[in-house]
């Protein structure tokens, strides 16, 4: 897939920084002006770094690791579940659970508990228990479902995260440094690009900014995808 266009960027706002007075001096190499008290993005820069993390999410995909996309701003939600589901990724888009990746063990208690209601609600095992208690179940299956479903069939730490602002995600960045897990984010001005292996400088509020850049790193996983496909197929024919 070819990367967006200059053009493309600018017309999803992606150099939209935050106001002058919140921003991050550590920034100050990914910004190029400043109009009516806004910090604009450089979006030769921004190219340059989609680039490097979309290779980057490319070969991980190709090894076969998997890649927590993680974004739970409301207006990220839908845009970052949806790409996640298109590559068949994990994801966290409802709230970041203290401890979802330091306290893993814990985390996937709760998942088993999630499917085990499912299951029990779904095969006939309740048969016999009440209105009322069928209704607890399937409303702590609901509370369970919104939480972690995204992370449903992570068996293990990811290799990598994916994250919509990094300054709001502040305790999984925390979580992923403490676990050597790389991390790839879009970065707006009021961030600390240091923060992460693979900074994406760009408006990290706007939701057609945040899906140009979601889409593009979804689709070089899928290219990554069909490298790890056309390997094993020809590992198969040799």
């Amino acid at each position: 897939m070819e990367k967006p266009s200059y053009k493309e960027l600018l017309d999803s706002g992606v150099h939209f920084g935050h106001l002058k007075k919140k921003w991050n001096p550590k920034m100050s190499p990914y910004i190029f002006a400043e109009r009516k008290g806004i910090h604009l993005i450089d979006l030769n820069r921004t190219l340059e770094s989609l680039e490097r993390a979309g290779l980057a999410a490319r070969q991980m995909a190709k090894a076969g690791k998997k890649i927590l996309f993680v974004a739970t701003k409301k207006q990220a939600r839908e845009i970052v579940t949806e790409a996640a589901r298109s590559v068949g990724m994990p994801y966290v888009t409802d709230r970041w659970l203290g401890g979802m990746m330091t306290n893993f063990a814990t985390i996937r208690r709760s998942v088993r508990k999630m499917q085990n209601i499912e299951r029990m609600l779904g095969d006939g095992t309740l048969s016999n228990i009440t209105k009322k208690e069928r209704l607890t179940l399937t409303r702590e299956h609901a509370k369970l479902d919104k939480v972690l479903g995204g992370i449903a069939n992570l068996n293990r730490i990811p290799s990598a995260m994916f994250i919509v602002d990094i300054h709001h995600e502040h305790i999984a960045i925390a979580e992923a440094h403490k676990l050597n897990v790389r991390t790839i984010g879009i970065v707006d001005t009021n961030s600390d690009p240091n923060q992460v292996d693979y900074p994406i400088p760009g408006n990290d509020d706007a939701s057609k900014s945040i899906a140009i850049i979601t889409k593009y790193i979804a689709e070089m996983i899928r290219l990554g995808q069909e490298d790890r496909k056309q390997i094993k197929a020809e590992k198969g024919d040799a």
